[in-house]
């Protein structure tokens, strides 16, 4: 009995089950019904009719409002007066399915502010002289000094007063790699503190810390993207005008009602109403297979309008994790040295070249006396020997030389928005190790791609500019707009989008949702991006397939012009029908099944798009396979 509750509960299932005894009915109707002494229709009258002659008339009187509801109910109603229950229960259905298509494509599954309050921080910690006591994050005041633990969400903004620390604070400017914080470095509530505890006095209170700037940001914005008006309803009163005075005129000159009815019937715009549902479904199904998740319909008619695609940086464009890009000296002896020094530290840097020494089959030993300087480096001794791996302010520190030609080197990589770590053996420069967020494989020929489209590129992100330009020029993009907050993100959209363009914004992280949000249409990466940033979102790249991005531009223009197509048809197939039934060569039944036919054409028309770019998918795997 629960899952029968639940069942009744769900409201997609609910709808399904209805429309399913419905169709039931009205094969039963078609084909028995008049040797019944009742027509099984009547099933589908009650369960699809109702509903459709309650809101149009209820839209009618209460608000004057003349939608497509209104055409539908003139045909059941003609319908029933005639005792056509098949044709009735058949212009209900379809009504039906529309409905149900329509409100499937734009069901908008909108958790990220629920989500974004959720990842607030609750608490604090207040220091008081020797006391420390631990308070709800609303009764932190300013100038309070607030102590925070390794692992911790800060819990609101202020400025470090003593210790020293790693602070993963991507979370606000969307930067790929923990930023060193020390006494006098601002520190942002939400980010976390990876490393050391510190001390830190409180700048902002709780209700206008950064974090909850943002929550106000992605909820202001939330309401400016509204559903597409139904192409039907934009023209209802028309039709409605025009089906009256065809079925008037019939009658006039006919004196046959059969006629006028019919006319009633054929002219239902049910064809019209399933031309931008089916399309809109079939066209989210091309892309559900190709791993990209859309959430409401009318994202799909926006992307069709995008003349500019806005790219967040770190895990979006780049991998979004940082990895070794170049070691020096370039030997199994020196890999093995620092793999085994490194193999105690939690730093994600020591985990990246740890992931890298596994993929050279390093086998290390565990370090003694282990030492780490947060935001400096590591100090231990490895097979009798003192090993220092750290930053070149370390090295510094330790009164140790670095060749000409590596700080040569390591500047340089610095200017391309890299990080580099050196390392010493007893007292003596020994190497360096170069990191970088790699550019994702598919990222410059994607840009391209949409290039030849004519689609313009840019680069928003928090990270520094020579990191920004860095990444911006592998991949293509001229146009960068470095070290970002989330309001200057949105800021950016909303001054290009007031100039007229039409921005699609693609990004993975929290600090990405206000511009997810503002956009034209947004996309989150589903891979390495967060739930915040895919609730914010239209459509999700599941398998962040950035690549498909095009497609899903060319798919949403070819879906517009079959939902164009789809209406100039079913309005054509109408005043067809319309025409054989003041020639009385149809009948209220037969005129039905014609009527049944534009519907169902029109659905096909639309399915087509499900196998839309199968043709280009199927030549490049066959490319690869060649290659």
């Amino acid at each position: 009995m629960t899952a029968v509750s639940d069942f009744i509960k769900d409201e997609v299932k609910r709808s399904v089950l209805l429309l399913l005894i419905s169709g039931v009915s009205l094969v039963v109707s078609f084909f028995w019904g008049k040797e019944m002494p009742v027509d099984p229709a009547f099933v589908a009258i009650v369960l699809c009719g109702i509903p459709i002659l309650w809101d149009a008339t209820t839209g009618l009187l209460l608000r004057h409002d003349i939608k497509a509801d209104v055409l539908v109910a003139i045909a059941i109603i003609a319908a029933l007066i005639l005792n056509e229950w098949f044709a009735a229960g058949e212009v209900a259905l379809i009504m039906e399915i529309g409905g149900f298509l329509e409100d499937f494509s734009a069901a908008k599954a909108n958790k990220g502010i629920e989500a974004l309050q959720k990842m607030s921080p609750k608490v604090g910690r207040i220091v008081d002289g020797e006391d420390v006591r631990e308070v709800p994050v609303e009764q932190i005041g300013v100038g309070q000094t607030v102590r925070v633990l390794p692992g911790e969400s800060i819990p609101v903004d202020g400025r470090v007063v003593s210790g020293e620390t790693s602070v993963d604070q991507s979370v606000i400017t969307g930067e790929s790699m923990p930023v060193d914080k020390r006494a006098g470095d601002q520190v942002f509530s939400g980010t976390i503190n990876q490393m050391g505890a510190f001390d830190m006095v409180v700048e902002k209170d709780s209700e206008n810390s950064s974090f909850q700037r943002l929550v106000g940001m992605v909820s202001s914005v939330d309401a400016e993207k509204t559903r597409m008006v139904r192409v039907a309803d934009k023209w209802a009163t028309w039709l409605v005008a025009i089906v009256m005075v065809l079925a008037l005129s019939t009658y006039l000159l006919t004196k046959d009602i059969y006629r006028a009815v019919t006319v009633c019937i054929v002219f239902c715009p049910c064809a019209f109403i399933l031309a931008t549902p089916t399309a809109v479904v079939s066209a989210i199904g091309n892309l559900a297979r190709r791993g990209i998740l859309v959430k409401d319909g009318d994202s799909l008619e926006r992307m069709s309008q995008v003349d500019t695609v806005a790219f967040d940086k770190t895990g979006t464009i780049t991998e979004g994790r940082p990895k070794v890009m170049e070691i020096h000296p370039d030997s199994r002896d020196f890999i093995t040295m620092v793999a085994s020094a490194e193999s105690s530290s939690e730093h994600p840097l020591a985990k990246a070249f740890m992931e890298y020494s596994r993929s050279k089959d390093i086998v290390y030993s565990s370090p003694e006396a282990f030492r780490m300087t947060v935001g400096r480096g590591i100090e231990t001794n490895v097979s009798g020997k003192s090993v220092m791996i750290g930053s070149a302010g370390m090295l510094k520190e330790a009164n140790v030389s670095v060749p000409d030609d590596v700080s040569e080197r390591s500047q340089y990589l610095y200017s391309e928005g890299c990080t580099v770590v050196f390392a010493t053996v007893n007292g003596v420069y020994s190497g360096y190790i170069v990191f970088s967020d790699s550019i994702r494989g598919s990222s410059e020929s994607m840009v391209t791609e949409l290039r030849d489209m004519g689609v313009g590129t840019m680069l928003l992100t928090g990270d520094n500019a020579r990191a920004a330009v860095h990444i911006a020029s592998q991949a293509g993009i001229t146009d960068v707009r470095a070290e970002c907050t989330p309001e200057t993100k949105m800021s950016f959209i909303a001054d290009f989008q007031e100039n007229g363009r039409k921005v699609c914004m693609i990004g993975d992280g929290v600090n990405d949702a206000p511009a997810l949000k503002k956009a034209w249409v947004g996309i989150a990466m589903g891979g390495t991006g967060s739930d915040i940033a895919a609730d914010a979102a239209d459509m999700v790249l599941v398998k962040d397939g950035i690549d498909m991005l095009p497609h899903t531009m060319r798919l949403s223009k070819k879906m517009m012009s079959k939902v164009r197509f789809n209406i100039v048809f079913s309005m054509s197939w109408n005043f067809i029908a319309v025409a054989l039934s003041m020639a009385a060569v149809l009948t209220p039944v037969t005129g039905a099944l014609v009527h049944n036919v534009g519907s169902v054409a029109v659905v096909v028309n639309s399915a087509l798009l499900l196998m839309y770019g199968k043709k280009m998918k199927n030549t490049e795997s066959r490319k690869d396979s060649q290659n």
